[in-house]
């Protein structure tokens, strides 16, 4: 095991390559969503989730750590490919033929087996034909659907996919900033850190996000962490992160918590905690590296099959829905990581040539300073 004192003289460094703990730390991260998401589901009452600290919950922790690995990671891609087709392939892949399953699950599994409305009154229903429609364009991703968890104090059948909509738009942004020349240089790439974080100083010192649909609150809560994975990608080979760094980030976020800036604070500290554990060398753990990549399916599965549970058993507590949905959404996960995920990445590169049609693979761009 690392020690503490090896951290603080030497610091974790960024490796190239995949000699990393990411996928391990992608199903942590999956699991903490999860936990949060049983009290809502427990309770009956999205806000029943506690905070871990000051006001951030299990599930907004764990989310915002999703975007700090994906803004590093999916920027690397970008920066490797240097290839807007490979890139789009590549990402949408990863994110719609498992989501298309998945609401399939949900419409055709699910809803007929817990809805309370006669089956032909469901399936004659517009919201069951116009929800795969809604969820895939991401415009509604809540999939409440005639009678299906009527019962259940959430009636989400899906409540997690909203924050996709976010990952994709920051895809959407990786591919515009790259598009138009804005990923050349490091700088380009610590602006995308910077400029959401002051906008949100000011937005939210201003009250300016109040009159605002929350899309534009949420946009900018999850540029500032996905652009601070960009910014760390960008400074990669020139970064150490030590325990000291970690114990200051964690001291600004005392010193500003009840301002805006906690929330820049708070993402410092979770990038400090989440590079450090993605590259420590613990050769003890390697095997966890080769683990199936089965964490977006824990994250799209776990609402529904906690829903279906509660609905059949009412009154459960939270750590025994957590045990009793665990099984299941992993075993879930599993199929669609097997079956669905894997095999469709598979084609990427097919799909890459197709998208990019006659035109040659461009050179891979130098990231200059």
């Amino acid at each position: 095991m690392i020690k503490l004192g090896q951290m603080d003289r030497k610091g974790v460094v960024i490796r190239d390559g995949h000699d990393n703990f990411f996928t391990p730390l992608r199903l942590l991260f999956a699991l903490l969503v999860m936990i949060g998401h049983a009290f809502a589901i427990s309770y009956g009452n999205a806000d029943a989730e506690p905070n871990v600290i000051f006001n951030y919950t299990f599930s907004y922790l764990a989310v915002n750590l999703f975007f700090i690995a994906s803004g590093f990671l999916v920027t690397g891609s970008m920066l490797y490919r240097g290839d807007t087709p490979g890139f789009l392939s590549a990402r949408l892949l990863r994110i719609y033929p498992a989501l298309i399953v998945h609401v399939a699950f949900i419409l055709l599994v699910i809803g007929p087996l817990v809805t309370i409305v006669p089956l032909r009154d469901y399936f004659s229903s517009g919201a069951v034909w116009l929800a795969p429609l809604e969820v895939l364009t991401f415009y509604d991703t809540d999939l409440i659907l005639p009678g299906v968890f009527a019962n259940n104090g959430e009636q989400y059948a899906s409540g997690p996919l909203w924050t996709l909509r976010y990952e994709m738009l920051c895809y959407i942004g990786t591919v515009l900033c790259f598009s138009l020349g804005f990923m050349r240089k490091r700088w380009m790439l610590l602006a995308q850190f910077v400029i959401p974080s002051i906008l949100w100083i000011i937005g939210e010192g201003q009250g300016w996000f109040e009159p605002l649909p929350a899309t534009a609150e949420n946009l900018t809560r999850f540029m500032i962490a996905y652009g601070l994975g960009a910014a760390i990608f960008a400074y990669k080979d020139r970064i150490r992160f030590t325990f000291p760094a970690f114990l200051l980030a964690v001291i600004a976020l005392f010193v500003f918590h009840g301002t805006p800036v906690s929330e820049i604070a708070m993402n410092l500290v979770l990038a400090v905690l989440v590079m450090s554990l993605a590259y420590v060398r613990l050769p003890q753990l390697n095997g966890l590296k080769k683990l199936s990549d089965i964490s977006y399916g824990m994250y799209i599965y776990h609402w529904c099959v906690m829903q279906t549970i509660i609905h059949v058993l009412p009154g459960l507590g939270v750590a025994e829905l957590f045990a009793l949905g665990l099984g299941p959404t992993a075993l879930l996960a599993w199929l669609s990581w097997t079956y669905v995920e894997k095999p469709m990445l598979e084609h990427k590169a097919r799909f890459g040539s197709w998208l990019r049609g006659r035109r040659p693979v461009p050179p891979k761009p130098v990231l200059a300073d």
